[in-house]
């Protein structure tokens, strides 16, 4: 396989193939993101892509799941997106499962019908970085798209049935905005109703404009107590009418929590309140990673 950069994939994909359809991000301005700096922004050649699907076959034979990377494939036009699921599945016609990033405006530039047809055509779940659901924190870490246009983004997916995998990330608020963070995130859970949420804790890297207020001191990071009070406040605020696959369980964070909303949702708050009553069940800072 012939990669370029280094390759990032969501912690479920660790055990797919990963096809690189685009090199770096397009947007790549988060303020928290260290991610693909490495890089500049293109689209691969269709038949490099291919070649590489080709090569993946020769050298594994059977693939049940495939990633498409780098940062957002979604961003291709349908009909290279369709070409490239039509390819994809007759290499691997045993594939259960095609998944890739996309941004919330990469969905909002197809229309119903298009996003149907790749569904139809093999794509499985999309993954999205909501990261906040708070305006100003949006605004703060330059995230590129709005509240809503998160929400209709996830939305618009599950109603073509592509599932959607939405991430959000404990303390990006600050101790500023730690409520805000904390509850606006969870209305937006219960306005989009995705497939899934995966709650990440911030863990600043360096050369980002994030590391340099918290040095700088315009940015005070929240304890870990802190970032428990504020997943109870997002918990507290997710009210989803079908079922939502919920996992805080990533390396960053302080205390894994799984379950599915809206079943488990007095079980994991519970959990919290006695995390919060006890700080030994916490993971010490020495073992948190990316």
């Amino acid at each position: 396989m012939r990669y370029e950069g280094t390759i990032y994939r969501p912690p479920s994909e660790a055990r797919s193939l990963i096809i690189q359809v685009t090199i770096g991000c397009s947007h790549n301005k988060c303020t928290f993101c260290s991610m693909y700096k490495d890089k500049t922004f293109r689209v691969r050649d269709f038949e490099d892509v291919l070649d590489d699907l080709k090569m993946a076959k020769e050298a594994y034979g059977r693939v049940d799941r495939i990633f498409y990377a780098d940062g957002d494939a979604l961003c291709l036009s349908n009909e290279k997106l369709l070409k490239l699921l039509s390819e994809t599945k007759r290499i691997f016609p045993e594939v259960k499962r095609i998944t890739s990033y996309g941004s919330p405006l990469d969905v909002l530039r197809k229309t119903d019908e298009e996003l149907k047809a790749l569904q139809k055509a093999g794509l499985d779940m999309v993954y999205i970085g909501a990261e906040s659901g708070d305006e100003e924190i949006l605004k703060a870490i330059n995230k590129g798209a709005t509240r809503d246009e998160i929400i209709e983004g996830v939305r618009r997916l599950e109603k073509a049935l592509i599932k959607t995998s939405v991430t959000f990330i404990s303390g990006l608020g600050g101790k500023k905005n730690f409520k805000e963070h904390g509850i606006n995130s969870g209305t937006m859970i219960s306005q989009m109703e995705p497939s899934y949420v995966g709650l990440l804790t911030l863990m600043v890297e360096r050369n980002t404009p994030l590391y340099e207020d918290v040095k700088e001191g315009t940015f005070k990071l929240l304890s870990p107590l802190e970032v428990m009070e504020e997943t109870l406040l997002l918990l507290e605020n997710i009210n989803v009418s079908k079922k939502c696959v919920f996992r805080s369980n990533h390396a960053s964070n302080y205390f894994s929590l799984r379950g599915d909303l809206p079943q488990d949702k007095d079980r994991m708050m519970n959990e919290i309140k006695e995390v919060i009553k006890s700080e030994g069940m916490l993971k010490d800072e020495r073992f948190r990673m990316l």
